[in-house]
């Protein structure tokens, strides 16, 4: 058995005290006590309740609407809470988990290959360098099981073997076959699948959905978060939201790179005004680089697609093993090709880590063997694989994806190469959560990508999803009404002089963007900030890099607060 006490704990303890003796500030992570097996069962046993005809006295905000986000306001909806369920766009179905498409990973262990709870957890905690915290990653793989009957009782269409058995396929760094699938397009049904649980509470009145709505600020009083600050998308109007709880279920950041696989909607404002709040970051260093991106074409792009990791299954990377004229029908995929995975290729083949994988990636192109017109590039070759297991096998797992290169390359992957290169894609990294996966702000909840918990330094493919809907489904349904039954909580609404002064403070910010009338246009400024990050904070970091890009930003911050254009004026 496993104690609590292990070297992340310790970790986590050591940063706990150093912040402690800098800040006066203690973060308690509340940990239960005992055997990490048993530390969520006592946990939801310690909890107090709410009584159902006491629920609806009670209101919650769920900021997000992807799966975290509907998955929680489904499920709190169902308890009975008045739910106000926010979205940035015009319906749930658009948030950027249908963006997720390789799979989930459950410890099932369907494959009988090894697999168990244990082995999901250990793979989990080493994937990311063992900077994830223990007990939640424990959590995680428990939760992974009841996921996956969730799932399959709301019709969601993971993929079956011939005799009707749901269907399991490999992700990088791991060992056995864990990961649930449908197609290439995995979070889209998942993301169908929670939005059905919530219209169906929106039908039912408990869950009011607010479309087109931003959050530009969370309302503090009396030390609680009380609610939040928004702007209706399609009218300009700010208007203000009281609740007893909020939840923020809002995505990670990655888009501070300007070229990611994130859609452009996904700005992180919600987790960086919560943080201005007093809301503290957990490793925000710790972004992700996936290795399966479609390569830059164009100076002119604002973002870049991914490539299911999936394809690592059966497409071979590989690159020329010497330096050539990037035409690609020059390169023999015989005599010329050499893989390029240097680390763990026994054990793990062709599913290496996605850190190991992306870092190889970038070496080799470093060394001038990259592919494609800009030398940016790996080959991911699914010649051998139409071979093996024949052209409408590859087509029938893998189609849709191929489709998406086609449209954007203009090339077809079944009779040559793709070419892929890594970009940014995840953020291990967000805000500071304690088992409860409450903020550092009582009364602030933070769920899925936004918080930092469960993937330490590096997250292994197929775990986005699972983390989204474990604390969606599981975790937040116990933890929020335990808050509320614990806390005595005096009646706030929208007269209360905070709400005031956080709307005054949102206008006087906006009028004061808007009143720069500077040269230069946002994207400008954004895509010059992606530029300093991925030079000098991407996949490789180096002392001189930081100090270039630490003295570069100020600068840059200073300009646009003095240079930057209305977008809706002319130039």
């Amino acid at each position: 058995m496993l104690e609590a006490n292990t070297p992340s704990a310790q970790i986590e303890r050591q940063s706990d005290k150093d912040f402690e003796a800098k800040e006066s500030t203690v973060l308690e992570a509340r940990i239960p006590s005992g055997p990490i097996e048993q530390q969520w069962d006592k946990c939801r046993f310690d909890m107090k309740l709410v009584n159902p005809a006491n629920r609806r006295k009670h209101s919650i905000i769920v900021v997000g609407a992807g799966l975290a986000g509907a998955a929680a306001a489904a499920t709190l909806g169902q308890q009975g809470y008045h739910v106000h369920c926010f979205s940035y766009h015009d319906t749930p179905r658009r948030a950027h988990s249908i963006a997720a498409q390789g799979g989930i990973n459950a410890a099932k262990n369907y494959r009988n290959d090894g697999d168990s709870i244990f082995r999901l957890f250990k793979d989990t905690v080493k994937g990311g360098d063992y900077r994830a915290r223990e007990a939640n990653v424990y959590r995680l793989a428990q939760i992974s099981l009841n996921i996956i009957d969730q799932c399959v009782a709301q019709g969601v269409p993971f993929a079956r073997e011939y005799g009707g058995l749901l269907d399991n396929r490999s992700f990088g760094g791991v060992q056995v076959s864990r990961t649930f699938y449908a197609r290439g397009q995995t979070g889209q049904q998942l993301l169908l699948g929670a939005y059905q649980a919530l219209e169906e509470q929106v039908a039912a009145g408990t869950v009011t959905m607010h479309i087109r709505s931003e959050l530009l600020d969370v309302v503090i009083v009396n030390g609680r978060a009380r609610g939040i600050v928004t702007r209706d998308l399609v009218t300009g109007d700010i208007e203000c939201h009281a609740a007893d709880v909020v939840v923020l279920a809002t995505g990670g950041y990655s888009n501070v790179f300007y070229l990611s696989t994130n859609a452009k909607a996904s700005n992180c404002t919600a987790i960086w005004r919560a943080h201005r709040r007093g809301a503290l970051f957990g490793n925000p260093c710790f972004t992700q680089i996936h290795p399966t991106c479609i390569p830059l074409s164009s100076e002119h792009q604002s973002k870049l697609t991914l490539m299911s990791e999936s394809l690592r299954n059966d497409g071979r990377v590989w690159v020329p093993k010497k330096r050539v004229k990037r035409a690609l029908q020059t390169i023999s995929r015989k005599t010329s090709a050499t893989t390029i995975w240097r680390t763990a290729t026994r054990s793990f083949g062709n599913l290496v880590p996605r850190d190991v994988a992306s870092r190889n990636a970038k070496e080799v192109c470093d060394e001038g063997r990259g592919v494609g017109p800009h030398g940016q590039g790996v080959y991911l070759d699914f010649a051998d694989a139409i071979h093996r297991l024949g052209l409408e096998t590859v087509r029938e797992k893998y189609g849709n994806l191929f489709e998406i290169y086609q449209r954007i390359t203009d090339e077809d992957a079944y009779t040559v190469p793709m070419r892929i290169y890594p970009a940014p894609h995840y953020t291990m990294g967000g805000l500071w959560v304690d088992y409860h996966l409450m903020s550092t702000i009582p009364g602030l909840f933070v769920g899925g990508e936004a918080n930092f918990s469960d993937h330490g330094a590096n997250r292994l493919g197929a775990s986005a999803l699972m983390q989204g809907l474990a604390d969606g489904y599981f975790v937040l349904p116990y933890t929020v009404p335990d808050y509320i039954a614990s806390t005595k909580l005096d009646p706030v609404d929208v007269s209360h002089p905070e709400f005031t002064s956080a709307e005054a403070e949102v206008k006087d910010r906006i009028k004061k963007l808007v009143g720069i009338n500077g040269k230069r246009s946002p994207d400008s400024f954004h895509k010059e900030l992606g530029k300093i990050m991925w030079d000098n904070c991407g996949m490789a970091r180096s002392d001189a890099g930081l100090r270039k890009a630490l003295a570069r930003i100020p600068e840059l911050r200073d300009e646009f607060w003095h240079n930057l254009r209305d977008r809706r004026r002319r130039r």
